[in-house]
């Protein structure tokens, strides 16, 4: 969704952003963890500056102690904005309750609707198969 009235101060110059999908200049916000963001909050944001957000990560697995609802209503917002939408890390918890979990968490993501699943290395040291593999999934 791009700015639909101009900018204020739109006599000043400012560096060119290319269109959503960005390839390049991409600026990402931080979800629910370090800062409390419901609905609300995040559509005040979505609503003033959306045409710069490219993505929210949530961060922390702050979206398993919230209700379904509440996420899946999150990422529909950030959506409508074309505003992707990542897990953040946290794959690496649940790497440490079994395969069958890995498996229910990419599905759950699947069903919220979230379209990035991050697997950060910086937190775990697994051999590149396993690496791989969890990529691949």
């Amino acid at each position: 969704m791009g700015l639909e009235n101009p900018r204020a101060f739109s006599f000043l110059k400012t560096n060119h952003r290319s269109a959503k999908p960005r390839r390049r200049g991409v600026t990402e916000i931080r979800g629910p963890y370090y800062t409390p963001m419901g609905k609300r909050y995040l559509e005040d944001i979505l609503e003033t500056m959306g045409a710069y957000v490219d993505s929210l990560k949530f961060a922390g697995g702050s979206f398993s102690l919230m209700p379904g609802s509440a996420v899946k209503e999150i990422i529909e917002i950030c959506h409508r904005y074309d505003v992707l939408v990542s897990t953040g890390g946290f794959l690496e918890y649940v790497l440490t309750q079994g395969a069958a979990a890995v498996d229910s968490y990419i599905q759950e993501c699947k069903n919220l609707g979230f379209d990035i699943v991050e697997i950060s290395c910086g937190f775990i040291t697994i051999p590149m198969d396993d690496w791989i593999r969890l990529v691949e999934r």
